[in-house]
């Protein structure tokens, strides 16, 4: 099962947001704390609309715990400061595809421990990122197509 992994997300429309996407592709959400909102937060729930009750949720105290449990899992960490794409890497069954939170990304020390493990997506020089759903969109879309979509129809 594919592993999306968020690190201390801020905005509850997006979480709600990417909760909907894991239900879709049958994804799991790792929400690794402090949240930057109340998990019972209407905008959460309202973004995620009826889907929350087909979404597996794991709630992870902090990154330490996270990483200290899945540090020998195959681990793609999205982020801005890397120089290799996300599509030049290859994505297995049970891959964890790890973002940061929207205001500052991964903190610098989990980029640099898990440095040849880091991927970014292409965009214009200047701009600083995308928007966390729709990069966790693109990243996991790009795994379940190089596994051929399973169980999608």
């Amino acid at each position: 099962m594919l592993n999306i992994v968020l690190v201390e997300p801020e905005i509850p429309q997006n979480t709600g947001n990417i909760a909907r996407t894991c239900a879709c592709i049958g994804a799991r959400l790792h929400l690794v704390e402090p949240l930057g909102f109340h998990a019972t937060e209407r905008n959460l729930k309202r973004a995620g609309c009826d889907y929350w009750n087909e979404v597996d949720i794991c709630r992870w105290p902090c990154s330490e715990a996270f990483f200290g449990a899945h540090g020998e899992d195959e681990l793609h960490l999205f982020t801005g400061h890397a120089q290799r794409s996300y599509a030049e890497v290859a994505y297995g069954a049970d891959a964890y595809l790890v973002f940061g939170r929207e205001s500052r990304g991964i903190d610098p020390a989990i980029l640099q421990a898990h440095a040849d493990q880091c991927v970014r997506i292409p965009m214009r020089e200047g701009l600083r990122s995308l928007n966390l759903s729709n990069s966790v969109a693109i990243g996991a879309y790009e795994a379940l197509r190089q596994l051929t979509f399973p169980g999608l129809v």
